[in-house]
């Protein structure tokens, strides 16, 4: 075989790139993987604070975003998060379960990526970094590729073809949606693209309100039109953010409110009759900051357009105070884009991959994983999951069609 001749090129040394060619090259394929980056594994170096939400053990293709909510399914069941996390322990390292199934490593990301580059070693995966990709075409037996590794061309070819670049999130980290252009390029369908688990921001006059609050946090649900999520909401200079904001960032959509319900399960109304009987003499936003941190129980308070001793207010008071706790509707104006999203919602259309495979249904040889296809994960491992399903799913099909 020419040096220049691969069984199969992987673009992108990110999560699904590298699991994919783990398991195209398991075996004997020769499978090279390259990247425009200094290092592989960029983003799950910065992934979870820098100990990486890798998975989450409750894993469902419920917890996905999809134009197709049933394409996940398939690899998601023949991969599962049990299935990595085997792997993890088979390196010997040692991880921890934060709050809803988050699973992270107990001491830093670059374990992970060290146990893909320790799994491609052992299958013989090339790699190629600070290496872009030029011209893409159809070859007699495949593709065509150009390459270019630090201003040295190089002509390649290749039987299967892998786009596992991503998406546009975190374009300082080198993220161009090159993805999206080739699939374009290949005659795929690629659904509408928005920044996602992204902080929400909102007018200047709703702003200049929370800025006193910055760096103030609860736990709060949030909800847009059916869809909540109960988790931390962190009061920013910018706006709103946190996982709960982060969340319900994938569901929001110009326009449409969201309501913060900043007591969740509590019965805010009779607590405040009661503290009515007990401590009339207290001044609303006081009683509150029992329940809530001071400075945003004098913000709430101050929105709702009630004041005084609670002695002195009707129930009338009360339940406008409640609603504006339990209640709270505000109207984002934007997010803060692609430059802090942690993904990209909406992709490759999923109409035009197989499901099983991820190969193009019309292109034989080429294939699409991870963030780059219209799947998008809740905040909390999720994405990370479907980078190893779906690049586990191309791998094995690769490696499975080259051994027919």
């Amino acid at each position: 075989m020419s040096d220049n001749n691969y069984d199969t090129l992987v673009l992108g040394a990110g999560a699904a790139g590298m699991m994919c060619a783990i398991h195209a090259a398991a075996r004997g394929g020769r499978v090279l993987i390259v990247d425009h980056a200094k290092k592989p594994g960029e983003k799950i170096r910065i992934s979870g604070g820098g100990r990486c939400n890798f998975t989450n053990i409750n894993t469902t293709p419920q917890n996905f975003i999809s134009g197709n909510r049933h394409f996940a399914k398939s690899a998601l069941k023949r991969y599962t998060q049990r299935d990595f996390v085997n792997l993890v322990q088979q390196h010997g390292i040692a991880f921890h379960e934060k709050t809803l199934g988050q699973l992270f490593c107990d001491g830093s990301a670059t374990e992970i990526i060290d146990m893909l580059l320790a799994e491609m070693a052992k299958t013989g995966v090339e790699i190629r970094l600070e290496t872009s990709v030029g011209t893409v075409a159809r070859s007699d037996t495949g593709f065509q590729i150009e390459l270019e590794t630090q201003g040295t061309p190089a002509s390649l070819t290749c039987r299967n073809f892998v786009v596992a670049c991503g998406g546009k999130s975190i374009p300082k980290m080198g993220a161009t949606g090159s993805g999206y252009q080739i699939a374009e390029q290949f005659g795929l369908a690629v659904t509408e693209t928005r920044a996602a688990l992204v902080p929400l921001t909102f007018s200047e006059p709703m702003l200049a309100g929370f800025k006193p609050l910055a760096g103030v946090s609860v736990d709060a649900e949030v909800s847009c039109g059916k869809t909540k999520f109960a988790e931390a909401l962190l009061f920013t200079h910018r706006g709103l953010s946190g996982p709960a904001i982060l969340q319900i960032s994938s569901y929001w959509r110009e326009t449409l409110p969201i309501v913060v319900d900043l007591l969740p399960g509590r019965d805010v109304l009779g607590d405040l009759k009661a503290k009515r009987q007990s401590h009339g003499r207290k001044a609303i936003a006081t009683v509150l900051g029992e329940f809530l941190p001071n400075r945003l129980a004098a913000y709430i308070v101050d929105q709702a357009g009630v004041s005084g001793n609670l002695a002195d207010l009707s129930d009338k008071s009360l339940v406008a105070m409640s609603a504006a706790i339990r209640q709270w509707q505000i109207t984002p104006v934007g997010t803060e884009g692609y430059r802090t999203a942690e993904v990209t919602l909406g992709g490759v259309d999923t109409n035009g991959l197989s499901s099983r495979t991820m190969q193009a249904n019309d292109v034989p040889g080429l294939y699409f994983i991870g963030e780059v296809v219209d799947v998008t994960g809740w905040l909390g491992g999720y994405n990370f999951q479907w980078a190893w399903s779906s690049g586990w799913a191309a791998g094995t099909a690769i490696a499975a069609a080259g051994n027919e």
